[in-house]
């Protein structure tokens, strides 16, 4: 201990935490931080005998830790050092530092908010940014400001950005400490697009196995890719001595920490890893890396609607840290199987889980805290606006909160089980059904990967999973599914079923009971039949499966699996869903809802009442006859929905609404009858006119003309007729309508003989509108337009004349129109 380089800087972090309550320590890989600082504070005076809790987000470095941490002291763990974690505790009254993991210490907060016993909070390995971090970090912050004020929250990281840090925690001090590394040569080895990881992760060892000295450590996404490279390795040759260690998580301790553990003489050992080996593991032995570029990690997965592991490239930041590993105890070489132009496009670090991934757990978490939402907590990156809404308003689906967002003794209830919100809803549904067993077991699966190459394999049919994994239970047999994922899936349906506390080996009875079960837990992806395939989901979105599958053919199902395409998405994982079993126990969920619509078909108003779930149609009767004010407004919507064109409107009604929005450009205090206004005020012109109908054969006997009249009352009627007649009497005696087609300008189409002796254009709309004259021959054919008889005659008039005396001979043209007299024959006096 007295080697690291810890020990340099503990004195100042020492004086540091006994005058405040936070600092932010950065300790460069190799200086001893994870296992050297927690037990330098246990006789700090501000300790008084407390204990300190260290968050390690990974088992394996949890576990370590404890197990040197303890060793050091001469102790086995679980005296003065221990752990916790899911399904695995080391403590004792004894025990006075605790390494916990991430779900662990969101748990004791939630238990005990003001951590009594606790003198120091250590965050660990901080820059990893998980959710459970993110949270367990704003709660201790939180109890320390209402709580706790004599609290020590201490956040350590090799790498990150200390200043963000420092100002969340009230700008607490910074302590750097340098590492204990050696020179790392990068060799960029890229292995090719169409390599397989395998066989290229493989083929890197042999050459590092022949060019270095020392261990090899290998960095691979998950178990499954581990297991294959060992194969790989196993049956090709391989230099006398050389053995091959797996580590990952859910790996046997003792197997854990053969690969941790210094290589025997004579022996050169390859440790074949997953990222739990890129910080707070020193690792025996190891001169060489070799990072396969790739690493397994939880994102939320829209297909599944929970966190889903998934296979992504690592960040730079990720990269330096595996490259470091082969520093740690002399100089060592780094092999990366890719090229120096795909390094440069990796981001530069792990995005914060916080920042994409589902939220509902942390809404269940804030509402069991008891506040009423993210903004009442500190947070160096705060929760999405939209999926911490997204995530609450499941959890109301759910019935883990009530309508005001206050968490309830079902909410209670999942949140103890610490799996997400839709699986703890189905495990607890399960239990009072005494189907436990089954539930458990759909809960893993859905939390691993497929345990097929993919859906199109085997069918949607998640029963085919389930079964693949009981024969894997009864007899290891793995057929075509992966055994490292059946593997895992059995791992997390034990763990789930010792906390129902149901013997591991209980078998499910009865399978047909699977999609009740997925329906607590999706009951938005409920599946009602539309035909080939297609589905209507409880959520109002469509989806199909592949043709061809027994499942299309079931009239309800339950989706597990939707792909995350807009439109109508592709089933992957679903069961069938008897009818019976979603009425019996998704009773609270059923709404009765009666509707008046229009029935296009009839072109009538009917009435059904109908039992829904969600937006599914279970039961459905039409016979009711709906009151007429429901008739009204279902009318009133159609006519908004089809527009007006649906309405009678006649030669009449048509001049009318035109004379009217004529009157509406000479005055605006007269009714605006457009289209757009008309829609909008349906309500209040049209609705006194439809007592009585229901269909389209009535609306076509309405009205119209009485319900735009309805809109003016007697005085305006009387400026309508006067202000925009419908016709005009010209010289000739004659009435000419007006045409209004135009509100705007109003035209009168008038044979020019007609006219003479007519000085002036008539005017309209208190004199302020001058009529635009069509001017027509004796054929009523337009000679002329003009808004200015006056004019026309004195100018235009005598080249008109020209024309039409040559054309009609017979007729009467003076030389002096204004002195003529106007006919509406061929010559005056003319019968």
């Amino acid at each position: 201990m007295k080697q690291l380089p810890i020990m340099q800087v503990l004195p100042d972090l020492k004086k540091i935490l006994s005058a405040s309550t936070a600092a932010v320590l950065i300790a460069e890989p190799g200086a001893g931080k994870t296992t050297g600082t927690p037990p330098a504070f246990l006789d700090e005076p501000w300790m008084a005998g407390k204990t300190i809790l260290m968050l390690e987000p990974r088992r394996l470095a949890a576990r370590s830790a404890a197990l040197y941490m303890a060793a050091c002291l001469g102790e086995q763990v679980g005296q003065t050092v221990g752990y916790r974690m899911r399904m695995d505790s080391k403590v004792s009254r004894h025990t006075r530092i605790t390494v916990v993991t991430e779900g662990v210490l969101t748990r004791m907060l939630q238990s005990d908010p003001s951590l009594g016993d606790v003198g120091l909070v250590i965050f660990d390995e901080f820059h990893e940014r998980s959710l459970h971090a993110d949270l367990g970090l704003a709660l201790a912050l939180e109890a320390q400001s209402v709580l706790r004020e004599d609290l020590r929250i201490l956040i350590m990281s090799a790498t990150l950005d200390a200043e963000r840090v420092s100002a969340l925690l009230g700008g607490a001090a910074i302590v750097d400490c340098p590492g204990r590394t050696f020179p790392v040569e990068t060799i960029y080895a890229p292995a090719g697009n169409d390599a397989v990881l395998e066989q290229s992760a493989a083929a890197a060892v042999r050459r590092a196995l022949a060019e270095q000295p020392g261990d090899v450590l290998v960095f691979l996404p998950g178990e499954r890719e581990i297991r294959r490279t060992q194969r790989e390795l196993a049956g090709g040759s391989l230099p006398a001595g050389t053995v091959l260690r797996p580590l990952f998580g859910q790996l046997p301790q003792a197997q854990q920490d053969a690969a941790v553990a210094a290589a025997l003489p004579g022996e050169r050992k390859v440790v074949l890893a997953t990222s739990i080996a890129e910080t707070s593991l020193t690792i025996e032995g190891v001169r060489t890396v070799i990072d396969t570029g790739l690493r397994r990690t939880q994102v939320f997965s829209p297909r599944t609607g929970m966190p889903r592991l998934t296979t992504v490239p690592v960040s730079k930041a990720s990269a330096d840290q595996r490259r470091g590993r082969a520093g740690r105890t002399a100089p060592g070489v780094c092999y990366r199987l890719w090229s120096r132009e795909e390094h440069a496009r990796l981001p530069e670090d792990n995005v914060p889980e916080m920042l994409e991934t589902d939220l509902a757990q942390l809404a269940l978490e804030l509402a069991l805290w008891g506040v009423p939402g993210p903004a009442a907590l500190p947070w160096l990156d705060p929760p999405p606006a939209a999926p911490y809404a997204q995530g609450a308003a499941l959890l109301r689906q759910l019935g883990a909160l009530d309508a005001g967002g206050a968490i309830t003794p079902h909410g209670r209830s999942m949140a103890a089980l610490g799996a997400h919100p839709r699986a703890a809803h189905m495990l607890l549904r399960a239990a009072a059904l005494d189907e436990a067993p089954l539930a458990c077991r759909l809960a893993a699966l859905l939390q691993e990967r497929d345990l097929f190459k993919g859906p199109a394999d085997q069918g949607s049919d998640i029963t085919l999973r389930v079964e693949a994994l009981l024969a894997f239970e009864r007899s290891g047999a793995s057929g075509s599914a992966d055994p490292a994922a059946l593997r895992a899936v059995q791992r997390e349906s034990r763990g789930l079923l010792a906390q129902l506390k149901v013997a591991p080996e209980t078998m499910p009875g009865d399978l047909s009971r699977i999609g009740l079960l997925l329906s607590f837990a999706y009951p938005d992806r409920v599946g009602q039949k539309r035909g080939d395939g297609a589905f209507l989901l409880s959520g109002g979105r469509g989806a199909a499966m592949r043709e061809g599958q027994p499942l299309a053919r079931s009239a309800y199902i339950a989706a597990a699996g939707v792909d995350d395409r807009a439109g109508q998405g592709r089933i992957l994982l679903a069961a069938e869903l008897a009818e019976a079993d979603l009425l019996l126990h998704h009773a609270d969920s059923l709404t009765e809802e009666r509707a008046v619509f229009w029935d296009k078909e009839s072109g009538s108003v009917k009435a059904h009442r109908r039992t829904m779930f969600g937006a599914l149609v279970l039961k459905e009767t039409t016979h009711e006859r709906p009151d007429a004010e429901e008739i009204e407004e279902v009318l009133l919507s159609v006519i908004a929905e089809e527009g007006l064109d649906m309405l009678p409107w006649d030669k009449g009604t048509a001049q009318l609404r035109q004379r009217m929005a004529f009157m509406h450009t000479v005055r605006k205090d007269w009714p605006d009858v457009s289209d757009e206004a008309l829609l909008n005020t349906l309500g209040d012109w049209l609705r006194p006119y439809l007592q009585g109908m229901r269909n389209l054969r009535d609306l076509q006997r309405l009205q119209l003309s009485r319900a735009l009249e309805g809109m003016l009352d007697w005085n305006s009627r009387q400026t309508l007729d006067r202000e925009a007649p419908t016709h005009i009497t010209v010289p000739s005696g004659s009435r000419v309508p007006l045409d209004y087609s135009n509100p705007g300008a109003p035209v009168l189409a008038v044979r020019l003989q007609e006219m003479f002796g007519q000085v002036d254009t008539p005017r309209i709309g208190m004199g302020q509108v001058p009529v635009l004259l069509h001017l027509l021959s004796p054929a009523r054919r337009p000679m002329q337009v003009t808004a200015d008889l006056g004019s026309f005659w004195r100018s235009t008039y005598f080249e008109v004349k020209k024309d039409l005396k040559g054309r009609y001979p017979k007729h009467y043209w003076p030389d002096d129109p204004l002195q003529a007299v106007a006919t509406s024959r061929t010559r005056p006096g003319n019968k």
